[in-house]
């Protein structure tokens, strides 16, 4: 493992998505005012897995975390950031792509997960510019190719060199039999509007496009050349620093390392605890609600910084789903428990409301509505349990309404002192979160029932009981305590059962009902096909193109259409 994803305290072999500060070998960032260089320089030899080396400014998922760790900083640490121009470090390259060495090797999970989590980087980065008004200006001088371009393809804006060397493909199809894997079919049609005929020339190109026909294909905004590349630059990054609405002068807080342990199949958090059951092939995350009031002004969450609870929560809960999405592919269940005061929570969230106008704020929610998708789009089983002297309120309420069942507990246990389940909905709950279909979850759910969309706007701020919830449908069932244990214990059981290949495909149909938007392509068309290709002997099999590549021998295929 590389030295940028391997921490202390974590067991050997893990993938780590945390970096310590200043351990970055593949990224430099320069900040200067309202301006940041994200200047991708890749480590050959610092690479996530033995057996290929990063050349030609080619990525791993190690390459990757890095990248997601950085743009965190951009936004909570250097606040003033208006522009992230983001360009290579090496001559002659921008970005080769996803390392195909490493592609050729991987597992299958490990290639579905590595796309997804690339996907999500990127579109954090669209997330970026369009929650919090940074904006992303790419400067290719060199070959930008597949991955790379789709890297390019993130950003609102594409400086391109106008010379001999520099081009920018996806020539993924003819020489590796596979797909664009980061959205860059979609971003070339929906994004940058990519005539459909020319797209399809443009993707069966191994050698790409250049200069003028990339301009005029749309695939970039300007050429230049090299004499005034960097002045084309300059002048491109305050007409997007015009557009940014982050403040100006403003310091940011430090984004300081999750506190987190591990013991044995149980890993601890601040506010969070993961507890394994192997057999069980589940794991169960417990939140624990805020322990005291939170702050009320902005001045106050700021002096908190990265330890006012809502960022914190977020924080933890990304990295325990991103670990178990990566480390722990036999779990095929997540059971989401809470703990705590729902008044508490409901105050955190009065907070964020109140203070929303401020730029630390509107990233506390920007990222936890990042964090939301990511749940969505993970390929496991979720399922929330309410029970007596659970939390689920406001803002911790989404995950209730993200899991594909709910299950609440009516009345008390006996011998238990907790008081009864309640689910409190606030406002936050009515826009403030969107999943990627554009809608939020509530609206989501109810898509076919818009007036109980309407009756839950009509019960905010009501702590409501186990049978109100089931009757207003923010909860699948409602049990008392005679069946409660029971059922909860068939469900689990039977969903070890089933097919975990039929249950992935199942939970991700469901899970996005209503409008397509970009974002849901990306995760749903093309993931599902790309998962699918990545199977498939014409890329992965003996004579495979992706086995080939490198050898000067071509790959051979089954022509047969299936």
């Amino acid at each position: 493992m590389t030295d940028a994803v391997a921490h202390s305290g974590t067991p050997e072999g893990m993938i780590d998505f945390q970096c310590a500060p200043g351990s970055h070998r593949h990224w430099k960032l320069i900040v200067s005012g309202d301006t940041a260089e994200l200047i991708m320089d890749v480590d050959e030899n610092a690479t996530l897995f033995a057996g290929y080396q990063l050349k030609l400014n080619s990525y791993d998922l190690g390459v990757d975390i890095e990248l997601s760790d950085l743009l965190q900083r951009l936004r909570f640490e250097h606040p003033a950031v208006k522009v992230v121009v983001l360009k290579s470090g090496k001559d002659r390259v921008f970005c080769a792509g996803a390392n195909i060495r490493m592609l050729a090797g991987a597992t299958h999970a490990h290639k579905v997960n590595f796309c997804k989590f690339t996907n999500e980087t990127r579109n954090g980065m669209e997330d970026s510019s369009e929650a919090s008004g940074q904006k992303f200006l790419c400067v290719i001088r060199g070959t930008a190719a597949g991955g790379g371009y789709e890297l390019a393809l993130a950003c609102d804006r594409i400086l391109l060199a106008d010379d001999a060397n520099t081009t920018v493909s996806l020539p993924e199809l003819p020489l590796l039999a596979v797909l664009p894997g980061t959205g860059g079919l979609t971003r070339v049609t929906d994004k940058r509007k990519v005539r459909r005929d020319r797209a399809d020339a443009f993707c069966t190109l191994e050698e790409g496009i250049k200069g003028r026909r990339a301009v005029e294909w749309r695939l970039v905004d300007r050429i230049a050349p090299q004499s005034r590349l960097d002045s084309e630059a300059a002048a491109m990054t305050r007409e997007l620093a015009a557009l940014s609405s982050r403040p100006s002068g403003e310091t940011g807080i430090a984004w300081t390392p999750i506190a987190r342990s591990f013991d044995g199949d149980t890993i601890r958090y601040s506010a969070l605890k993961v507890e394994i059951d192997r057999e069980g092939r589940r794991a169960t995350l417990t939140i624990d609600g805020p322990g005291e009031a939170p702050p009320t002004t902005a001045e106050a969450i700021k002096s908190l910084g990265a330890a006012f609870y809502p960022l914190r929560l977020a924080r933890e809960l990304d990295d325990a789903i991103l670990h178990l999405r990566t480390n722990e592919p036999a779990l095929g269940t997540l059971v989401f428990r809470s703990q705590g005061d729902p008044a508490l929570a409901m105050a955190c969230d009065a907070a964020l409301e109140a203070n929303r106008d401020h730029w630390l704020v509107r990233e506390i929610i920007a990222n936890w509505k990042r964090v939301m998708k990511r749940i969505d789009v993970t390929s496991r089983s979720l399922v929330a349990l309410v029970e007596p002297g659970s939390c689920f309120a406001g803002s911790l309420a989404e995950i209730v309404f993200a899991a594909d069942r709910a299950y609440m507990l009516d009345g008390s246990l006996k011998g238990d002192n907790r008081p009864p389940a309640t689910l409190t909905l606030s406002p936050m709950n009515f826009g403030d979160y969107p999943m990627s279909n554009g809608l939020t979850r509530l609206a989501t759910r109810f898509l076919g029932e818009p007036e109980s969309l309407t009756a839950a706007k009509a019960r905010i701020d009501e702590p409501l009981d186990a049978a109100t919830a089931e009757t207003q449908g923010l909860v699948t069932f409602a049990f008392d305590e005679i069946d409660w244990s029971d059922e909860v214990r068939i469900f689990l059981e039977e969903r070890a059962s089933f097919s975990a290949d039929a249950l992935t495909a199942m939970e991700a149909n469901l899970r996005f009902a209503g409008p397509e938007t970009m974002e849901t392509r990306i995760f749903g068309r093309l993931t599902a096909w790309q998962n699918w290709v990545f199977q498939r002997p014409n890329a992965v099999g003996p004579e495979g193109a992706l086995r080939r590549y490198g050898t000067g021998v071509k790959g051979r295929f089954d022509p047969d259409r299936v």
